[in-house]
């Protein structure tokens, strides 16, 4: 089963690190991200830009609207992400625990789920 695993940052005290530190973090990263492709957890993982260079779309009545970045009530914004396969919850959770930048964040795993069109379930 795919899951798809958030990694939340205070953004601010992300970008406050030292130069030394944000590269120790990435190669802690880097890592990781090849432990995974060798145990064959591994799909996909990117780290994300700050949020002042990302934008929000909404349509309501078939009119797009753009608008800039998240308007996140919480300090910690999303600043990566992993997509994994697991065998369950259980293991997907204790890869999560893993990543190195749950010392410092907040990790969200969520399993995927099908599309059901028509009672059949399809790959997005």
């Amino acid at each position: 089963m795919k899951y798809l695993i958030l990694i939340h940052l205070n953004e601010k005290e992300l970008w406050a690190m030292s130069e030394a530190d944000m590269s120790a973090l990435n190669a802690r990263h880097l890592e990781f991200n090849n432990r995974l492709r060798k145990s064959g957890h591994w799909i996909e993982a990117e780290a994300l830009e700050p949020a002042n260079t990302s934008k929000r779309v909404r349509v309501r009545k078939g009119k797009p609207s753009v608008t800039d970045g998240p308007f996140a009530e919480s300090k910690e914004l999303v600043a990566g992400f992993y997509l994994i396969e697991a065998r369950d919850i259980k293991e997907a959770t204790q890869i999560a625990s893993e990543i190195p930048s749950a010392s410092i964040g907040t990790i969200e795993v969520w399993p995927t789920r099908k599309l059901v069109v028509d009672g059949v379930a399809r790959d997005a």
